[in-house]
């Protein structure tokens, strides 16, 4: 068994003056909890539970900014207000407590942002060049542009020396600093322009007054794209000459980014997803620290204890960072060193932490609802004061969740479920091969209810009768739904769903053609798994773009598909019926939203993807005898209480929905519903 004398992550290590108590690091990312640029109670307690799980050195502020010409892009701290000072004294305070280390992230955004936020000032850059993911076409910086930026710069990092902080990252990647760096970006002709030394000069004055106003002792480092990886960009070797020049002018450590950010498609590939590679930076890492004289440190997919504690005891790096990982489990290294390296819970790459922040306006994390609502919602579940028996009908990630809360809580759980497998619609998604990491979000709460002595009954479809058989104190309906096809005006019987795809029922002949009403993952994955079968596919939507609920994280794997098997698509088009033609094939017929007409498309087979309708009739059949008549009172839900309605003296158990039983929605929020109704029970 290792211990903390043994394990490398465990191991502590000194940074400059710091001593950090571990090799774990969870890195600069912004999550997007401020509250008016400040990091108030709910971001400082997002990171104090990390620094009570465990973290050697949790870092905030990911692209904290220093200027008011950097608008933030995704809920950025400012920098530039004193106001800033006091909150974070607070939160390096918690920290501290829980013996963990804290730094910022400081930037200047460049043109990674918007002219149409904040105070509307002209965005800045190297070059006036444009960044197609946030689309400012910025203002070439002037001399007294760089004079001023350079002062906030150094009056940014030392409001974090004041407000206690152990130390400063200076971001480097996609942002102004490397838009200077990078032949990409900098077309400058000026002194600033041209060679190596020129393209250097201004981040070289910039981390100079930064270190001059910090002093001497305090920690200053730099996440730095150390490869742009495109043959016009910024390449390995002036990457590391210009880093040997910022380590003289003052840089203490060093973060390694690989690739660029400015799209959707680079984005992806430098901060990977699900489908890809465990950890493919490491290497490039590895050859980084082996050719400069400064700590190491990176983060990219490193979501494993196992690849981690082989990057630390292989000298690949010295410090690593596990940030996601540490969104889906704050507790990880904690269960690292209690033995309990088993029971963390997974990443599992969905990066639906990423693109939550523009999809609901900040960070969630796929499967663990507590992440963010640490003000509201427990990470651990204390056991209850009365034991009751509860019954669970349906084993998605709704009904395992409840399980595993309600098993926490120390009550009886029996759950049933109708198939031979537990997950749901999380198995069915998984079926898209590049997407079946997702059955780790299965796979630990089916662990965890073994630990806690769940009964998991499978392939039990169950009755009313069974369910009153176990004489529960509680009943939790976690049946999910079916797809609805009942938007068409004719030919529901004729068409498939995104389930027949993914199952692997439909085995299509001929054309296919897929509409997607629902603009999230299924239809894509159902794309996905037909071109890749080699099927001739038409994706026809009513939206203007495809699936707006998929975020750019996770975009680019679907896109890359309908790219390299020329899937045609239609947008802003309806589906209003299917009819069967003579010789056996479907015509679909597609109203224009736009335009008073319609199309029709002659296919083998029609695939639909409109949500699902929840699967209700076991809920209707037990809600006479029940108690509160299936209500759920939302203040005492919100509020963490019980619930306690009565509307039937006479009923027998507690009846409540979750999840897809109730409405279509994505796992997140079927988590979330199991985790906060089975809290307070």
């Amino acid at each position: 068994m290792r211990t903390r004398m043994t394990d490398p992550l465990l191991q502590p290590y000194t940074l400059k003056n710091l001593t950090l108590r571990n090799r774990v690091v969870s890195t600069s990312h912004e999550p997007a909890f401020g509250q008016e640029g400040l990091p108030r109670d709910r971001y400082r307690r997002y990171h104090v539970e990390k620094a009570r799980g465990g973290v050697g050195l949790t870092m905030i502020g990911g692209s904290a900014v220093v200027s008011p010409d950097s608008p933030p892009s995704f809920g950025n701290l400012l920098l530039y207000r004193d106001e800033v000072v006091p909150w974070l004294r607070r939160l390096a305070d918690d920290v501290h407590a829980e013996g963990a280390a804290v730094m910022c992230q400081v930037t200047h955004l460049g043109r990674r942002t918007s002219n149409y936020a904040g105070d509307w000032l002209p965005v800045l850059s190297a070059s006036p060049l444009r960044e197609p993911a946030h689309r400012a076409f910025p203002k070439e910086a002037e001399p007294w542009d760089l004079d001023r930026v350079v002062r906030d710069y150094a009056d940014a990092a030392a409001r974090c020396r004041e407000g206690g902080l152990d130390g400063i990252e200076i971001q480097s990647y996609g942002h102004f600093l490397d838009g200077f760096l990078s032949p990409t970006t900098n077309q400058r002709s000026d002194e600033l322009g041209g060679s190596l030394t020129r393209r250097m000069a201004f981040p070289r004055r910039v981390i100079r007054a930064i270190r001059s106003a910090v002093g001497p002792d305090f920690v200053v480092g730099i996440r730095m794209m150390m490869e742009e990886d495109r043959p016009d960009g910024l390449m390995l070797e002036e990457a590391l000459e210009a880093a040997g020049a910022y380590i003289a002018d003052g840089i203490d450590f060093l973060s390694t980014i690989r690739g660029s950010i400015e799209s959707d498609a680079t984005l992806a590939r430098a901060i990977p997803s699900m489908g890809t590679p465990s950890a493919p930076f490491l290497e490039f890492t590895a050859e980084v620290r082996r050719r400069l004289d400064v700590p190491v440190m990176h983060a990219g997919r490193i979501a494993d204890v196992a690849t981690a504690r082989h990057a630390v005891r292989e000298g690949m790096l010295d410090l690593v960072g596990m940030t996601r990982a540490q969104i889906a489990d704050p507790h990880l290294v904690a269960k690292v060193a209690a033995g309990n390296e088993d029971r963390i819970r997974p990443c599992v790459g969905a990066s639906y932490c990423l693109d939550a922040i523009y999809d609901s306006g900040d960070t969630k994390c796929v499967h663990n609802p507590a992440t963010g609502r640490e003000l509201q919602l427990p990470h651990t579940v204390t056991r209850a004061v009365e034991r009751k028996k509860a019954v669970i009908v349906g084993g998605g990630p709704a009904g395992l969740e409840a399980a595993r809360v309600l098993g926490e809580r120390g009550h009886d759980v029996v759950l049933f479920e109708a198939g031979a497998l537990p997950g749901g619609q999380v198995r069915i998604a998984a079926a898209n091969p590049r997407r079946r990491e997702l059955l780790g979000i299965v796979d630990w709460r089916v662990d965890e209810c073994a630990l806690l002595g769940v009964d998991l009954r499978l392939g039990v479809l169950a009755e009313a009768e069974d369910v009153r058989t176990e004489r529960p104190d509680i009943v939790l309906i976690a049946t999910g739904g079916l797809p609805n096809t009942t938007f068409l005006t004719q030919g529901a019987d004729t068409v498939a769903d995104t389930w027949d795809v993914l199952s692997g029922s439909l085995r299509p002949r001929g054309r296919v053609l897929v509409y997607d009403d629902n603009g999230a993952y299924p239809a894509l994955d159902a794309v996905e798994v037909l071109a890749r079968q080699g099927v001739p596919l038409e994706y026809v939507t009513p939206e203007r773009t495809l699936a707006p609920d998929v975020g750019s994280m996770n975009a680019p794997a679907y896109l890359q598909a309908f790219a390299e098997y020329a899937v045609t698509t239609t947008p802003a088009h309806r589906l209003v019926s299917v009819r069967r033609a003579e010789e056996g094939r479907l015509v679909a017929t597609l109203r224009s939203e736009y335009a008073a007409r319609q199309i029709e498309r002659t296919v083998e087979h029609v695939v639909v993807e409109h949500g699902t309708l929840p699967h209700t009739d076991l809920y209707r059949e037990l809600l006479p005898a029940s108690s509160n008549l299936g209500r759920v009172g939302h203040r005492e839900l919100l509020a963490g209480e019980p619930q306690h309605d009565v509307a039937n003296p006479e009923g027998h158990y507690q009846l409540f929905r979750i999840g897809d039983a109730v409405t279509s929605r994505n796992i997140h929020a079927a988590v979330l519903d199991a985790l906060r109704l089975c809290l307070p029970m």
